[in-house]
C-alpha cells in the first residue's frame, strides 16, 4: 500500500545558524544544512555518511554521495575511477561548471577506500559537484564531506532556509546563506534537487535521475546532446 508522508512540523523559534556556527557544527560532527545557487535545492552535510542518513531519518548504511569539492580529493580520486584521461577532465568539469551529480566507475570495486566506501555502490561511486562560492571557506577545511539532498524522507528537497528549518529536528544547523541572492525580477525556474549522469569508462553518458539542470529541455536526449555538444569526450 502506498504511504503519504506526514507533514513536518516547524520548532519554535528556530533560527538559522552563521557560517562560523556552522564551521563548529562541521568540526563537532554534527550535520548542517547549506544552501545551493537557484536552481539548486538546500543539501545536508556532514564529515561521517551515517550522520547524514541520520539527518535524513533513513537507515544509517544508505549509499550517500561524495561531495568532490577538494582539489586533494579529485586528485585521489584519480587513481580510483576507471575514466581515461580526457573523460576524467570532463568528470571534473560536469562537477565542477556543470554542477552535475555524476555516477562514475570505479577501477577495483573490491579495494575501495574506507573513505568512499559510503559513496560506492555496485562498481560505481556518486560525486555531488555543486560549490558555492561563499561556502568555499567552510568546505576547505573538510577534503572528505558526505552529502545528499536536504530532505527527510518521503519529502521533497527544502529549497529555502525557512523549508530546512521546518523539515530539520534541531540537532541539524542550517546555515543563513552567506551571501543571499537578490530577488528576481521575475519568478525563475523551480528550484530542484541536482540532475545526475552516468559517465561509462568508455565516455558514454546517460542520464540517471532528473532533476535541476534538465528541467526545461524538452526530453532527456535534448539535455545530452547539449552536453555532448559542449563535452567532445563523452558520447551516446
Amino acid at each position: 500500500m502506498a504511504t503519504t508522508a506526514r507533514p513536518y512540523e516547524p520548532s519554535p523559534g528556530r533560527s538559522p545558524v552563521t557560517l562560523a556556527r556552522a564551521r563548529q557544527a562541521l568540526h563537532a560532527g554534527t550535520a548542517v544544512v547549506l544552501p545551493n545557487d537557484a536552481p539548486l535545492t538546500h543539501v545536508v552535510t556532514a564529515t561521517r555518511a551515517r550522520t547524514v542518513n541520520e539527518a535524513k531519518g533513513r537507515p544509517p548504511d544508505q549509499p550517500v554521495a561524495l561531495w568532490a569539492h577538494h582539489p586533494d580529493t579529485l586528485a585521489a580520486l584519480d587513481q580510483i575511477w576507471d575514466l581515461a584521461p580526457a573523460t576524467a577532465d570532463t568528470a571534473r568539469r560536469l562537477l565542477a561548471a556543470e554542477r552535475l551529480t555524476v555516477l562514475v566507475p570505479l577501477r577495483h570495486p573490491a579495494s575501495v577506500p574506507p573513505w568512499l566506501t559510503p559513496a560506492a555502490k555496485d562498481g560505481w561511486t556518486l560525486l555531488f559537484g555543486a560549490r558555492p562560492h561563499p561556502l568555499s571557506p567552510l568546505l576547505d577545511e573538510h577534503p572528505v564531506l558526505y552529502v545528499s539532498s536536504a530532505n527527510r524522507t518521503g519529502h521533497p528537497p527544502a529549497a529555502t532556509t525557512a523549508d530546512a528549518l521546518r523539515m530539520f529536528p534541531p540537532g541539524v544547523a542550517v546555515l543563513e546563506p552567506p551571501d543571499p541572492e537578490p530577488a528576481p525580477a521575475s519568478p525563475g525556474p523551480p528550484r530542484r534537487a541536482t540532475t545526475t549522469v552516468r559517465l561509462h569508462p568508455d565516455g558514454r553518458l546517460q542520464l540517471h535521475r532528473p532533476g535541476a539542470q534538465d528541467q526545461h529541455a524538452p526530453g532527456p536526449d535534448d539535455y545530452l546532446r547539449h552536453l555532448r555538444e559542449r563535452y567532445p569526450a563523452v558520447h551516446g
